[in-house]
C-alpha cells in the first residue's frame, strides 16, 4: 500500500473511502493535538505563574524587617488561598461569563457546561481543558493581590487585610478584567493589554496606593522632616525573590498567546519568551547604571525593582517589539521608577517594596508606550484604559479601607508595631536566634538604620 505524506499527516490511497476515512482520522488527530498543546500552555504557564507567589513572598520577607518576616509570609500564602477560593466562587464568571459591557454574572465557576459529569470535550471552549483555562486565569488575581500585601507591610492588621483580598479579588479585580479581557466596553474600544501591565499590575497598584494613603506611614519612618531608613532583613532572599518573579513572568506573558497548537503559535510564544526576558534585562542594568550614577555607589534594591519595572513595563505587548525594542522598554520603564522611588519618601508615602512605582507606575508607562510598536493600538484608547481601572479600583478600595478603618481597625496598635507583626500577630519570630542577638532584638522602629548614616543613597531606596 502506497502512502502519500503531506504536512506529517500519513493518508492511505488504497481508494476514494479509505483516503476520506483516513484524512478524518488526521483531522480529528490534528484537533486533539492542538487541544493537548493549547492545554499545556496554560498549566505550564499557570504554575510557573503561581510560583511568582512564592517570588513575592520571598522578596518582601527579604525586604521587611526581621520582626515582620514571619508575617508577611503568612499574608502571602494566605492571600494565594483567597484568591483562589474568591475566583471559584465570584470572580471568574464576573469576568468571563456573558460579558456584554461591564461585567458578567454573579455565579459560581462551572467546568464544562453541559458536559456529562462536567468533563471537558475535545473542541469545546476554544479548544483547550476548561481547567486549565480557569487556573491560568485565577493565578492572576493572585498576583494583582500580592503587589497589596508589599506596600502596606509591617502596619497592617492581619484580618483586615484578608478582608480586603476577598472584595479585591472576588470583585474589584474581576470587573475591571471584564472590560477587557471578558470582551466588554474597553476591548471594544480596541484598548489593548496583553498580559496585564494595568488589567493586574495597575489593579494591585492603585489598591496599594490607596490603602497605604489612608494606612499612614510606618513609626519613625518620617521624623522632623527627615526620611529614617529601615533596612530589610535579608537582601539575598530579597534577590531570589526577583530571580523566582522573573522565571514566573514567561508563563505570566508567554501563557497569555493563549494557544500554542500551530507554528505561528509557537513562534509568537517564542518571540514572547525573549522579550520578556531582555526587558527585564534592560531594567537591570538600566538601574544599576544610574543608581551608580546618581549615588556613586550602586543600590541592589533598586536594581531588583528595575529589573522588575522592565517586567511589568513589557507585560501590556510583549509580542511585536523586536529584542531591542523590548530592552529599551524595560529600560525605560526602570529608569522612571528609579526616579519615582525616593519621591514616594518627599511625600511622605510609605511603600515598603516599592509596590507603587514597580507596579502603577511602570504599569502604566507600560500601556501607553503599546501603539510605538503596535500599529493596530492607539495612545487615546490606552489612556482612557488607564484611566478607567484607576476610576474604579480607587474609589472602591477607598470605600472598603474606610469602612474596614471605621469597623475592626486596620492598622496595628504603636505597640504592636514596635514589636512587631511576628510577636504581635503570630506569636512567633522568623529568625528566633538572630532576632534575639542584634542590638534592641531588631525591635527598634529604624533598626539597623545607623549603618546607613552618611550614605548619598536616596534613605528611601531600601524599597
Amino acid at each position: 500500500m502506497r502512502q502519500l505524506r503531506k504536512a506529517g499527516i500519513v493518508f492511505a490511497t488504497t481508494g476514494t473511502g479509505a483516503l476520506i476515512a483516513s484524512s478524518a482520522a488526521a483531522q480529528e488527530a490534528a484537533v486533539d493535538t492542538q487541544y493537548i498543546l493549547n492545554s499545556f500552555l496554560f498549566l505550564v504557564g499557570g504554575f510557573l505563574v503561581m510560583f511568582m507567589a512564592a517570588g513575592f513572598c520571598m522578596l518582601e520577607a527579604g525586604l521587611v524587617r526581621s520582626k515582620n518576616v514571619a508575617d508577611i509570609c503568612l499574608k502571602n500564602i494566605a492571600l494565594y488561598a483567597i484568591a483562589g477560593i474568591m475566583y471559584y466562587l465570584v470572580g471568574y464568571d464576573l469576568m468571563y461569563d456573558g460579558v456584554e459591557k461591564w461585567f458578567g454574572t454573579f455565579s459560581i465557576w462551572n467546568a464544562a457546561q453541559g458536559a456529562p459529569g462536567g468533563a471537558d470535550i475535545v473542541g469545546e471552549a476554544g479548544g483547550y481543558a476548561d481547567h486549565s483555562d480557569w487556573f491560568f486565569q485565577m493565578v492572576f488575581v493572585a498576583t494583582a493581590a500580592s503587589i497589596v500585601s508589599g506596600a502596606m507591610a509591617e502596619r497592617v492588621k492581619l484580618f483586615p487585610f484578608f478582608a480586603f483580598v476577598v472584595i479585591l479579588t472576588g470583585l474589584i479585580y474581576p470587573i475591571s478584567g471584564a472590560w477587557k479581557w471578558g470582551g466588554g466596553w474597553l476591548d471594544q474600544l480596541n484598548f489593548q493589554d496583553f498580559a496585564g501591565s494595568t488589567i493586574v499590575h495597575s489593579v494591585g497598584g492603585w489598591a496599594a496606593l490607596t490603602g497605604c494613603l489612608i494606612l499612614g506611614p510606618r513609626l519613625g519612618k518620617y521624623v522632623d522632616g527627615k526620611t529614617r531608613p529601615m533596612p530589610g532583613s535579608n537582601l539575598p532572599l530579597a534577590t531570589l525573590g526577583t530571580f523566582i518573579l522573573w522565571l514566573g513572568w514567561f508563563g505570566f506573558n508567554g501563557a497569555s498567546q493563549l494557544a500554542l497548537g500551530t507554528v505561528s503559535d509557537a513562534v509568537a510564544v517564542s518571540r514572547i519568551f525573549a522579550n520578556t526576558n531582555m526587558a527585564a534585562a534592560g531594567g537591570a542594568v538600566a538601574a544599576l547604571i544610574l543608581t551608580k550614577a546618581l549615588y556613586k555607589k550602586v543600590d541592589l534594591t533598586l536594581v531588583l525593582n528595575g529589573a522588575l519595572a522592565g517586567l511589568v513595563s513589557i507585560t501590556a505587548e510583549p509580542l511585536t517589539p523586536s529584542v531591542g525594542a523590548a530592552i529599551l522598554i524595560g529600560a525605560v520603564g526602570a529608569i522612571i521608577v528609579t526616579l519615582v522611588i525616593p519621591l514616594l519618601d518627599k511625600v511622605k508615602l510609605d511603600d515598603v517594596v516599592g509596590a507603587i512605582p514597580v507596579h502603577l507606575v511602570a504599569g502604566i508607562f507600560g500601556t501607553l508606550v503599546v501603539p510605538v510598536t503596535n500599529p493596530d493600538a492607539g495612545f487615546g484608547a490606552q489612556a482612557i484604559g488607564v484611566l478607567a481601572v484607576a476610576a474604579w479600583v480607587v474609589p472602591t478600595s477607598a470605600i472598603v479601607w474606610f469602612v474596614l478603618k471605621l469597623t475592626v481597625g486596620i492598622r496595628l496598635s504603636e505597640e504592636e508595631e514596635l514589636i512587631g507583626g511576628d510577636a504581635a500577630e503570630l506569636g512567633l519570630e522568623a529568625y528566633p536566634e538572630f532576632v534575639d542577638g542584634v542590638p534592641d532584638g531588631g525591635r527598634g522602629v529604624a533598626a539597623g538604620s545607623s549603618a546607613y548614616a552618611g550614605s548619598t543613597q536616596p534613605v528611601g531606596s531600601t524599597v
